[in-house]
């Protein structure tokens, strides 16, 4: 063979090899995307629909307490408002393959509706009536979230799989193209390869619970395509994560992921705020008293009128959360204090008393042990909300108002009754 042809063979050889690899990888990557798109297209949707639902059942749920509280036909219609939300989610997983989960889902969520009216009728006295159902509707949705979710790791497995044996066939068929043409391989199947181990890390860190991670790989083919389906995926899974581990089992309320998240929010908005921090006073010797259901009923109750206050005066603005136990928060415009604030302390004074037995608040509270275990006697319980007026110029980060808020309480809480104190870096005033 002349010199010619030796270097034409080598790079038909290097050709042959190297569109050998390209085809090979792109029918994998193509096989990858289609996989991405699948999760897209049919089970983020299904995912999407059971958080929808299980929002709309909890907001279902708190107007159904409001009316039975207050007794306002508006709370009717927007209970409905809301089923009517949940009943499109039903709906929409009711176009997806039948499964006995979502069968038993869509079952136990008409019984909840049933419950529901018998109590807007009357013939259900409070929503002792609904909790059962409501328990039994949310747990079917987190067992189909949780199934989907062990689904898409499997999936995901699969994808993790597919990608290695594409990374070293891919390697294999190259190198044997790189063997006869070393200078000019490499060039051709680099990027392929880069963008292929980017994606493997990618599928690993996602299955392990990094949400946050972004594969780095450039625009402009059928890979980049795949990082995007990738990143999208990842997103959606980290608000699902976060939905289902924060929010407080017990009010229903966001907690302090949520918290934090909003503060720091308002604080790159730069806006001035309000941030409220509530906390009732002789909380323990009541639950310690009167027992822990009692005590979780009445924090519960709390969680709903703090709610119903900041929807009622504080703006379409207005957030609230659950930090734990008996402390709650409240982020809401600075004109809106004084009407919230009022509104919270009369409903809860309000509310208090029908917790307490008839002896009880004859004698004006309760006999108990202090956290010193000293026996000392414990007024009614009242409410004490730390208010601070927070700004970009006043605060740099959460964790800074947290700390006023909670000096701030403190002071709060040495006044006598259901009070609230506003209070700046510098002063404070009631």
């Amino acid at each position: 063979m002349t010199l010619i042809q030796k270097i034409t063979a080598g790079y038909a050889a290097m050709a042959l090899f190297t569109a050998a690899a390209l085809v090979f990888s792109s029918y994998n990557i193509y096989r990858s995307t289609n996989i991405s798109r699948d999760i897209a297209n049919k089970e983020l949707p299904v995912i999407s629909a059971l958080i929808e639902l299980r929002t709309s059942l909890l907001a279902q749920e708190s107007f159904a307490g409001k009316y039975v509280i207050l007794r306002d036909p508006a709370f009717i219609d927007l209970f409905h408002q809301r089923q009517a939300e949940a009943q499109a989610s039903l709906t929409m997983l009711e176009r997806t393959p039948p499964t006995p989960d979502l069968t038993e889902l869509k079952r136990l969520y008409l019984e909840y509706q049933k419950a529901s009216e018998k109590v807007f009728s009357g013939q259900s006295a409070g929503t002792g009536a609904l909790r059962t159902p409501a328990l039994r509707v949310l747990n079917a949705i987190d067992t189909s979230y949780l199934k989907r979710r062990d689904k898409l790791k499997v999936v995901l497995a699969r994808a993790d799989e597919q990608q290695k044996r594409t990374v070293w066939w891919t390697i294999a068929i190259s190198c044997t193209g790189f063997l006869l043409a070393i200078g000019v391989a490499p060039v051709v199947t680099y990027r392929t390869f880069g963008a292929i181990r980017e994606l493997q890390s990618a599928t690993h860190r996602i299955a392990a619970g990094d949400f946050d991670y972004r594969p780095e790989v450039p625009y402009g083919d059928e890979i980049s395509d795949l990082a995007r389906d990738f990143t999208k995926m990842a997103a959606r899974l980290k608000v699902l994560e976060q939905m289902s581990l924060d929010a407080s089992p017990l009010t229903r309320l966001p907690g302090n992921i949520a918290i934090e998240r909003v503060l720091e929010e308002r604080l790159q908005g730069g806006a001035p705020f309000a941030f409220c921090y509530a906390d009732l006073d002789n909380f323990k010797p009541y639950g310690d008293h009167y027992g822990y259901a009692k005590g979780s009923e009445l924090l519960r109750l709390t969680g709903d009128l703090i709610q119903a206050a900041v929807k009622d005066n504080g703006g379409g603005d207005g957030f609230v959360g659950h930090v734990g136990g008996d402390d709650f928060v409240m982020v809401i415009p600075m004109d809106r204090v004084k009407p919230v604030c009022e509104e919270v302390i009369s409903s809860f004074n309000a509310e208090v008393v029908k917790h307490y037995s008839p002896e009880d608040l004859r004698a004006g509270g309760i006999e108990g042990s202090d956290r010193y275990g000293v026996q000392r006697f414990f007024p009614v319980m009242t409410i004490s909300i730390a208010v601070i007026v927070c700004g970009r110029d006043q605060f740099a980060s959460a964790v800074e108002i947290a700390r006023a808020a909670a000096k701030v309480k403190d002071r709060a809480k040495g006044k006598t009754g259901s009070t609230y104190l506003i209070g700046t870096p510098e002063r404070e005033t009631a």
